[in-house]
């Protein structure tokens, strides 16, 4: 009796943690521009809170939208700008934010799989270290747009 006790209150504090990492982040406007059915890319960008106390790191995108997603970085390098893959991921600091935007960390929809309209949305999964999984829902806005 005394170790299958032992074996609930594990469990609790374990599920416990999960919910704590789940509710210490949130998304915050996750946007696309406009593309064409035949792009052979589209970018992708939103904001992350984190309000816990630990660091956490955003592991991967998951959506049927594309090919596949890829978390990407542009950065100035000696007056050169440079994209780099980021296949491990990137860290959303302890009570911090982590922006995605045009021309620094971006996600990369490769292939997308149809024409991303003006007005449309898509979903996605953030796949976190510690939050998990995180449902998010894109905004297709108009070509030039800006944001965040």
């Amino acid at each position: 009796m005394k170790q299958w006790m032992g074996w609930v209150v594990a469990l609790c504090l374990l599920a416990g943690g999960a919910m704590a990492g789940k509710a210490d982040v949130r998304v915050l406007e996750a946007w696309t521009r406009a593309v064409p059915a035949v792009a052979p890319v589209a970018g992708g960008f939103l904001t992350v809170v984190n309000k816990g106390d630990a660091d956490d790191r955003l592991l991967r995108v998951e959506s049927d939208i594309a090919q596949r997603v890829e978390l990407h970085q542009m950065r100035n390098d000696g007056g050169v700008m440079r994209m780099r893959a980021l296949p491990e991921g990137v860290v959303v600091p302890a009570h911090g934010k982590l922006v995605l935007k045009p021309g620094g960390y971006h996600l990369m929809l490769i292939k997308p799989r149809r024409a991303l309209v003006a007005g449309g949305h898509f979903e996605a999964t953030l796949v976190f270290q510690r939050a998990g999984r995180v449902p998010v829902r894109f905004e297709v806005r108009a070509m030039g747009a800006g944001g965040n």
